[in-house]
């Protein structure tokens, strides 16, 4: 008997489970690469929230747009807001630079001795101060903007690629 002719006279339920079977297993792969595919996604648009409230706020401690203390306000709130959210769902194993598309994280993130948490701690803590000088007036804004400014750059020129 070949194994064609056995596969045909195996009963229908058989047939159904083993193909169920052999679905099932794909299954794990692909909402494992969803589940990547979303924590990128998710991690990019926090960071998009980020660029468009330092968008207001820069805007105003360059000069580009009057210094408004209730919208400086709101956009410090929402920096301060955004780096105090828990954000480790976004940062799964397997969702580098190289491992995931579009993704711009650079390994060293989950690597043994990375300082990613230090460097969160330090960005929210820039963002307190920040929280607390935005509404005050330009100038405070301005001094707050320098500090929060290094904390970015010290998280992306350690753990984000760059073409520059």
């Amino acid at each position: 008997m070949t194994i064609l002719t056995t596969f045909h006279s195996l009963p229908r339920v058989t047939l159904a489970l083993a193909a169920a079977a052999t679905l099932a297993l794909g299954v794990p792969h692909a909402e494992a690469q969803d589940a990547a595919s979303a924590a990128v996604k998710a991690r990019q648009s926090h960071m998009q929230l980020y660029a468009y409230n330092l968008g207001i706020l820069g805007g105003m401690a360059r000069g580009l747009v009057d210094y408004d203390a209730a919208t400086a306000q709101t956009a410090a709130d929402n920096l301060s807001t955004l780096a105090h959210m828990d954000t480790r769902s976004y940062w799964l194993p397997g969702t580098a630079m190289g491992e995931q598309d579009g993704s711009n994280a650079l390994p060293a993130i989950w690597e043994d001795g990375s300082d990613i948490g230090a460097k969160a701690g330090d960005l929210a803590a820039a963002t307190e101060a920040l929280q607390a000088a935005a509404g005050s007036d330009l100038a405070a804004l301005q001094g707050a903007m320098g500090p929060l400014g290094a904390a970015c750059s010290a998280c992306h020129k350690s753990y984000r690629h760059s073409d520059e």
